[in-house]
């Protein structure tokens, strides 16, 4: 069910604050990071922020090859979201050893993860400051797509018949939520006070 995201639309993936997993790969070794504090910061070109901290070796990969990947997983990938964000990637290769099923981006050739609900490949916007003191990288997404299930026509459509593809929320010590409701919003009329 995925479907190429118009890049025009790709900060949307993330605006409402999901959990994501950020991909990064490098001279044959590849790895994979839970994150909990990502964001858009720009609509044209896309960008992302992302904050990876400095212990990582997700972050060694991400400053080596200059890019990073990010998959926003679904309720049904909370165990794998927890496991990946508890493990270091310096012990192995965490694809490997958890049986991740992945795919290679078509830009970047970044590993993304099957199951999820939306992939974007980001190339690197070197910030030193940022990434020194806030542990924050930026990204300009070069390419997007997302589960037509859950994302269509720029918007994401979170319903209780698709709530087993709802994105997770990382409320802290392994626990997550997820969408359960919407509302649709008005603009509310105007007010005259003056009188």
């Amino acid at each position: 069910m995925r479907r190429d995201v118009d890049l025009a639309h790709a900060s949307r993936l993330v605006n409402h604050g999901p959990t994501v997993l950020v991909g990064s790969a490098h001279g044959g070794r590849r790895n994979l990071m839970a994150a909990a504090w990502s964001m858009p910061v720009e609509f044209t070109p896309p960008r992302i922020a992302v904050v990876v901290d400095k212990s990582t070796y997700t972050r060694e990969l991400v400053l080596a090859a200059g890019a990073f990947s990010l998959s926003v997983p679904a309720r049904a990938l909370a165990d794998l979201t927890f496991t990946v964000g508890s493990a270091s990637g310096r012990d192995g290769d965490k694809f490997a050893r958890w049986g991740i099923d992945s795919f290679d981006g078509p830009v970047l050739g970044l590993p993304l993860v099957e199951g999820c609900v939306a992939w974007l490949e980001c190339r690197r916007i070197a910030e030193p400051h940022s990434e020194r003191a806030y542990d924050t990288f930026f990204g300009e997404v070069v390419w997007a797509q997302a589960d037509a299930r859950v994302f269509a026509d720029g918007r994401w459509s979170l319903r209780d018949d698709n709530a087993d593809l709802h994105t997770l929320h990382h409320l802290g010590g392994g626990v997550f939520a997820w969408p359960t409701r919407t509302v649709r919003a008005r603009v509310l009329p105007q007010v005259d006070r003056t009188g």
